[in-house]
């Protein structure tokens, strides 16, 4: 090259230096700068905030966890290192998703600590573990709600049944069990099994060396009446009362939607019980009948009138769940807990939008950590005791009997992943669904089982969280 084809022209330089070969590329020209963009010395933090974290700064990161030879847990991995080790046959493939790899050699099991924080609730849970540096996993568990309505539902049956039988031994000393220390209802048992299956699956894949639970308190009478003291909580609405003739002295011994009075009167909903409506008396009225079966299952503001709909308040299963297993989660699980206005405080202080992955990242002392893909998992049953009622000629009878593969199971079809519809001509066929949404049918045996879809299904998220 000559002196005259330089494009760039060379500062400080001597007159009597002779010009050399150099670069024109401006990542080799840059300025020295003490200091990486992305990185924020302690000293010249100014305005910043030093606890920010880096979730619009830097890419989300996706792990693959490992176990070793003997299914223990170790530091996840990166998916090139997964993908060579699977490439060379030392490890094999354990889970799709999360997606989990078992060692087929020994290896070193060196551990860092890896702290998880669960944000409980009702309807959903925030999960998220936390190194040093990264956060390993998060995501966010829908649990069921159609147990309590389940439940329900079997009870019909099981009262049809016994109904029909000519004589039967009267039974009264299977009912101690309610009355024995620590008895939940079913349905919140199940939601309290949901939070410690999920704490046990994590900590499968994940060498967990501490969990910490959001333990939170509610007081329900403070929720509707802020200014309740002393000898207040003992004088509730219906003090002096009983329920009918509390409503009939608050609705003015009318119908509450035809006004119409001298009338029979029912006591119906405000919001039905099949659309989540409690008995409380907030959500009790009195109706004629004709109002009543016109309302059918509607809410008050669904049939025309909002104003009736103002006197039923907010449910309050959730607090009622949460001040009933919050002491029995962390006694079972042995773990640390903390409250809700230590998460308040720090998801404010790091600039955290309110989500429950945020809050499960806030309670294991997460702030600088880079955060990872959120999961959304969802809870699916495992199992449809259900009643045949297309036996024509026949009683009922209860199906015992399982086909090989059930709705949502993860299968192969002529190299294709599909997740499975259900199966029909008795068993011998399958209706697949693609992940574009084709529907296909294939026979039993050309369909190869890659994973089952009930529990606790985890699919990756690839939005990353976000600030306020």
């Amino acid at each position: 090259m000559t002196d005259s084809k330089l494009s760039v022209k060379l500062k400080n330089v001597p007159t009597n230096t002779s010009l050399v070969r150099s670069s024109t590329k401006s990542r080799l020209n840059r300025v020295e700068r003490l200091s990486d963009r992305s990185k924020v010395l302690a000293d010249n933090l100014g305005e910043e905030n030093p606890l920010r974290c880096k979730t619009e700064e830097q890419h989300s990161r996706v792990a693959v966890y490992v176990l070793n030879m003997r299914r223990q847990p170790l530091m996840p991995t990166t998916p090139r290192k997964a993908r060579l080790l699977l490439q060379k046959c030392q490890a094999k493939v354990i889970y799709q998703s999360p997606f989990t790899i078992q060692l087929n050699y020994a290896t070193g099991e060196t551990k860092q600590k890896i702290t998880l924080g669960i944000d409980a609730g009702y309807s959903k849970i925030g999960f998220s573990a936390i190194t040093k540096c990264h956060e390993l996993i998060a995501g966010e568990v829908s649990l069921r709600q159609d147990v309590s309505k389940k439940l329900t539902e079997r009870r019909m049956y099981r009262r049809t049944r016994r109904n029909k039988l000519w004589y039967r031994k009267p039974r009264f000393l299977n009912r101690t069990r309610a009355k024995q220390k620590g008895w939940l209802a079913p349905s919140i048992k199940h939601k309290l099994e949901t939070h410690i299956r999920l704490i046990k699956k994590i900590k499968f894949f994940l060498p967990i060396s501490k969990t910490i639970i959001e333990q939170a308190t509610f007081d329900t009478q403070k929720m509707h009446h802020p200014e309740i003291t002393g000898v207040e909580y003992q004088q509730g609405e219906l003090q002096g009362y009983e329920v009918r003739e509390y409503l009939l002295t608050k609705w003015g011994r009318k119908c509450a939607y035809c006004s119409k009075s001298g009338i029979p009167l029912e006591v119906e909903h405000i919001i039905p019980k099949s659309r989540g409506g409690t008995n409380r008396v907030t959500n009790l009225s009195l109706s004629c009948r004709k109002c009543n079966q016109n309302k059918g299952n509607k809410t008050a503001k669904e049939f025309g009138y909002p104003t009736i709909a103002i006197h039923a308040n907010q449910s309050l299963k959730a607090v009622a769940f949460m001040n009933t297993v919050r002491k029995q989660m962390i006694d079972q699980l042995k773990c640390h807990n903390t409250f809700g206005f230590i998460t308040k405080y720090y998801r404010i202080r790091l600039g955290l939008i309110k989500s429950h992955v945020n809050d499960a990242f806030v309670i294991a002392k997460g702030s600088t950590q880079l955060r990872s893909q959120k999961f959304t998992v969802i809870q699916i049953r495992r199992n449809n005791r259900s009643l045949q009622t297309n036996r024509k000629g026949f009683k009922p009878s209860i199906r015992r009997q399982r086909y090989t593969y059930q709705p949502n199971d993860l299968v192969r079809s002529n190299n294709l992943l599909c997740r499975v519809k259900g199966v029909f001509n008795y068993g011998k066929w399958v209706r697949l669904v693609t992940f574009t949404g084709v529907i296909i049918n294939s026979n039993l045996k050309k369909v190869k089982l890659i994973t089952y879809g009930k529990g606790l299904c985890f699919t990756l998220n690839s939005s990353t969280p976000k600030r306020m």
